[in-house]
């Protein structure tokens, strides 16, 4: 309880103008004006929006998730239980394995059998080795323990077809075929339920250094022989406006989902940035960047357009994120997680809603420990970030409708960066309550947002001291949502945003 009023008054200091020596001090309030229609904006917003991304690499899977059935850290079968409490809490609707740039050197036979004599690889994309000892059987395992889908990354760049169909022989053929009684030798009796197969990753970079045409034509190729599946095409990670065409012109008809990669970053390739330290400028420079992801999706869709007009073919954002330097020391893409994080989810959050007539899943990079992350650990010790705050706040949204609404809001600037100072999404539930959630992007001035609504609103607010503001294994609770209530006044409805902050309320009937 005393936690909870401690960060209850960090977040009533910003409306009352008090500020930290990392937060500018706050300013006038910025008057923005909401305009809510009943009328849907699009389909229902597909849970697997919020879904993941789980790769092998530095402690994202072992050490993060995965400490093996003889460790003293508590688990279930190798998993520990604390992340996998932390997870179900949030809900994970589905999850991509085993990469990323890792899935196109896998051979799944390598993750199969007694674990004790599976093969010690070499991780040839993130550096030291991988012993297999998390394979398809333990992944499942977690699968069913989160009551998750499995998005399974099949290797298109360095095994042949017949080697990814035979994977998925093993895994879901319900016979006395030789593959399913392997399975069961191997301690499963009933098969697995497999919705999603990735036909490669980045097959224009890490998974093979692909020209559009000979990835169409490998695509076809492998995507005959997989059966009954979401068959899901590699895409564009590069802006490549091009590679998107021939892959929908010629890939078209064997595809179901065409993928999406974009990444967060507040500076270029060669120097991203620090993920806490950083200034007003550099916040604006990241969430700048976290904006385009809209653009991207709005250029992609076109082109998906232009060669599926009917609009079949689902567009899979299957690796999302922020992404800064390592720090020195630090395992592969280990990064702390901040406020700045918090509010880049909300930015693609409404981002994905706006485009709910394609975008069916997104998959944020990654789940544990790695990039953007919703959980860290450190031996026995664990801490949830403020992105699985955001992910939390934003459940009610998980198939609900996106509704019409038009937000007039003032823009600021930092050096030479320039913002709306508030986005948003609206959404009605399945039971007919009306959800927002709306993100304060200023990080000196307060917001308000008059909605002319005779209804009150009630949810949570995640705010804090600092721009950087970070939860640790000293401090979990840097960073922790608290209630939030407004009251409709004479002229309606008007939510008071602190400066960097997200809300998302439910409309009282």
């Amino acid at each position: 309880m005393k936690q909870f009023f401690s960060t209850f008054a960090v977040a009533l200091s910003f409306v009352a103008g008090a500020a930290s020596a990392q937060s500018p001090s706050s300013g006038a309030a910025a008057q923005a004006r909401l305009e809510l229609d009943q009328d849907a904006a699009g389909p229902v917003i597909e849970p697997a929006v919020y879904g993941h991304f789980v790769e092998h690499m530095g402690t994202g899977v072992y050490g993060g998730m995965w400490v093996g059935p003889e460790s003293s850290i508590p688990n279930t079968r190798g998993w520990r239980n604390d992340v996998v409490q932390a997870l179900r809490q949030v809900g994970i609707p589905v999850m991509r394995w085993p990469g990323g740039c890792f899935a196109d050197d896998y051979d799944w036979r390598d993750g199969i059998g007694d674990p004790e004599k599976r093969p010690v690889r070499v991780n040839r994309w993130w550096g030291g080795t991988e012993n297999n000892r998390v394979g398809t059987h333990e992944f499942m395992d977690l699968v069913e323990q989160l009551g998750s889908e499995a998005y399974l990354a099949g290797n298109m760049g360095s095994m042949p077809p017949r080697a990814l169909s035979q994977w998925l022989e093993y895994m879901t053929a319900d016979g006395k075929s030789t593959l399913a009684e392997e399975r069961r030798k191997n301690g499963r009796d009933k098969p697995w339920k497999v919705k999603y197969v990735g036909v490669g990753n980045e097959s224009w970079g890490c998974g093979g250094n692909m020209r559009g045409e000979y990835q169409s034509d490998l695509h076809n190729r492998y995507a005959t022989f997989l059966g009954q599946v979401v068959r899901v095409a590699s895409g564009d990670g590069e802006g490549n406006d091009a590679l998107v065409d021939v892959l929908m012109a010629r890939s078209g008809k064997h595809m179901d989902a065409f993928t999406l990669h974009y990444y967060t970053i507040p500076g270029d390739w060669s120097r991203k940035g620090e993920a806490t330290g950083f200034d007003a400028q550099a916040w604006a420079r990241t969430l700048k960047s976290a904006m385009g992801i809209d653009g991207r999706i709005e250029a992609v869709s076109r082109i998906m357009d232009k060669h599926d007009p009917k609009r079949r073919i689902a567009l899979y954002v299957d690796e999302w994120g922020s992404w800064y330097d390592t720090p020195p020391g630090a395992p592969a893409l280990h990064q702390q997680n901040s406020l700045r994080d918090a509010m880049i989810a909300a930015l693609s959050f409404n981002a994905f809603h706006r485009h709910t007539d394609r975008v069916r899943m997104a998959n944020i990079a990654q789940m544990v420990n790695v990039l953007q992350a919703m959980v860290l650990t450190d031996g026995p010790s664990m801490v949830l970030t403020p992105t699985y705050h955001a992910f939390d706040l934003y459940r009610p949204f998980r198939g609900a409708t996106p509704l019409r609404a038009t937000l007039q809001t003032p823009r600021f600037s930092v050096g030479d960066v320039e913002l709306p100072s508030v986005d948003m999404s609206a959404a009605r539930t399945p039971d007919g309550q009306v959800v927002l959630a709306l993100a304060n992007l200023d990080p000196k001035r307060p917001a308000q947002v008059a909605t002319g609504l005779k209804r009150a609103a009630r949810g949570r607010l995640l705010t804090a001291s600092a721009i950087d503001a970070h939860n640790t294994f000293a401090q979990p609770r840097a960073v922790v949502p608290v209630p939030f209530d407004a009251k409709p006044g004479k002229d309606g409805l008007t939510l008071q945003l602190p400066p960097a902050s997200l809300v998302v309320v439910t409309l009282a009937p």
